[in-house]
Order: C-alpha cells, then sequence, then structure tokens
C-alpha cells in the first residue's frame, strides 16, 4: 500500500532516513580548501563527516563538485606555473632597507633579484611534460648468447626421509 502524500518530502520521496548533513556553504569551503591544497580527506575532517560523506556529494551535488574541482585547477595551475618560472629562472624586483653608516637614517633601496634556473626543476618538468622523451628508461631485456633464447636447466633432487622408528 503507498505511503499517503503527507509523508512524502519536497522532492516526493518518501520520508525517513537521516536528514543530510550538507549545508550550502559547504560548497564555498570545499573551493577554498582546495585552493589551500587540502584533499578530499582534509575536507571531510575539517566539515566533521567521513571521506565516503565526502565523496557521496561529489556525485550527488554538482554545485559541490565543480567548486572543489575549480578549487583543485586553481592551486595546480599555480604550482605549475610556479614550477615552470623555476626551471626557466626568474626575476623579480625587490626592496633592501639599508641605514647610513653615518646617521644611521633608514632608507629603501630598489633592486632586481634574480635566479637562475634550477636543474632539478628542469629535470621534474621534462619527465613529467615529455615522458616520451625524458623518462628513466630501464630496458630489462633478457637473452642468451648473440641476442637468442636464454637456456634454462633444472635439477631435480629427491631426498628419502630416513625411515621412522617403531616408537615413533
Amino acid at each position: 500500500m503507498p505511503a499517503p502524500k503527507g509523508n512524502r518530502n519536497a522532492l516526493g520521496n518518501k520520508g525517513g532516513g537521516r536528514p543530510s548533513l550538507f549545508r550550502a556553504e559547504y560548497v564555498h569551503w570545499a573551493e577554498k580548501m582546495a585552493r589551500l591544497g587540502a584533499t578530499d580527506a582534509d575536507l571531510a575532517d575539517a566539515l566533521g563527516v567521513c571521506e565516503t560523506t565526502i565523496n557521496k556529494w561529489k556525485r550527488e551535488r554538482l554545485e559541490f563538485c565543480e567548486a572543489l574541482k575549480r578549487g583543485k585547477q586553481f592551486s595546480d595551475a599555480e604550482v605549475a606555473e610556479k614550477l615552470f618560472r623555476r626551471a626557466t629562472g626568474y626575476e623579480h624586483k625587490a626592496v633592501k632597507i639599508v641605514a647610513d653608516a653615518k646617521t644611521g637614517a633608514e632608507h629603501q633601496v630598489e633592486y632586481i633579484e634574480r635566479y637562475a634556473p634550477d636543474t632539478t626543476a628542469c629535470i621534474f618538468w621534462l619527465k613529467n611534460r615529455r615522458p616520451d622523451l625524458w623518462r628513466d628508461r630501464i630496458d630489462n631485456t633478457h637473452s642468451g648468447p648473440n641476442g637468442g633464447a636464454v637456456q634454462v636447466e633444472s635439477t631435480v633432487t629427491f631426498v628419502n626421509p630416513p625411515a621412522r622408528s617403531d616408537d615413533e
């Protein structure tokens, strides 16, 4: 027998079950935390739910899922840009505060700070962007003499156990 209409929620579904812990402000927090590099586990911990709940919200609430994607894409793009600048070298304006040796008066001196390309960043960038050209290749090919097949020999020795005494 169908449930009376009075027992249905706004979506027309039967009532029952625990109400969702989801709040509209979680969309904002999800994007903000993802921008800061938080994982789904970090987000779950901050919102006081388990990671499976976060995964459920990502499936059921498009705005929540999109907010997480936006935040993660923003952070990934920023890190990629910084890695590229580190790999290729960069410069920026800087200010140094110096004191006059005679009077002790402080004043600012502008200068250009320069950073040389970083070898490790270059290697990391190339291995990840162009693995077809830059990955470490390990050749585990096994071959016999003159590139032929590997010959395998096996020796099996059967050992007879000692005879058991009547006492055993």
